[in-house]
């Protein structure tokens, strides 16, 4: 049984590597964006209130979004664990996780901290949209983003810091070696896949 969290700032790598973290765990790679369109497709009553903050361009709150993650972790996929990706975002959130894991007598395995230079990550970025097409990635938009990350993440990741769950792993260079990188820091704090 394994659960873990997957921090980095945009742009890093996260969805690529947690879903190849997740397959080598074997458990699912959670994301919050994919929780709330999955519940707004399927128009659950969380998932209509879910579409109603965000049709008028508001965020969702903090006690919509742990309702959503709990219900989420109920699913009989992630009863034998987890990665969460965009999850918790606030102290709030880590609150809740921390107090939602505790009554089930659980708690977190490892939080990895995807490490990227700005710059770096700004130039991927930036290379991506021109490759995409993406005018609505500017440079400046881009940068916003990254301050955005770094203000609302740093608390969180001084709390899993003090806690000893932080597996910091740098995120840049081929996708493969990022992997094993990853892999083997989490292997180094004893969280090892089950035997297949």
């Amino acid at each position: 049984m394994t659960r873990l969290l997957i921090v980095g700032p945009p742009g890093a790598g996260k969805g690529t590597q947690a879903s190849r973290i997740a397959a080598r765990y074997s458990i699912p790679a959670i994301a919050t964006g994919d929780i709330f369109r999955q519940n707004i497709k399927d128009q659950t009553p969380l998932g209509l209130q879910v579409k109603q903050i965000v049709d008028s361009g508001n965020y969702v709150p903090d006690s919509l979004t742990n309702a959503l993650v709990a219900a989420r972790l109920e699913e009989e996929d992630a009863r034998e664990g987890f990665l969460l990706d965009g999850y918790p975002r606030t102290l709030e959130q880590v609150s809740y996780l921390d107090d939602l894991l505790a009554g089930k007598s659980q708690s977190l395995d490892a939080v990895i901290q995807l490490v990227a230079d700005q710059e770096e990550v700004v130039t991927r970025l930036r290379k991506r949209a021109v490759d995409q097409g993406r005018s609505d990635d500017s440079e400046q938009a881009i940068r916003y983003r990254q301050e955005v990350y770094a203000r609302e993440t740093t608390p969180l990741i001084e709390v899993y810091r003090a806690k000893g769950l932080l597996v910091e792993v740098d995120g840049l260079g081929e996708i493969d070696d990022v992997t094993d990188r990853i892999l083997s820091a989490l292997a180094a704090r004893e969280v090892v896949p089950v035997a297949q």
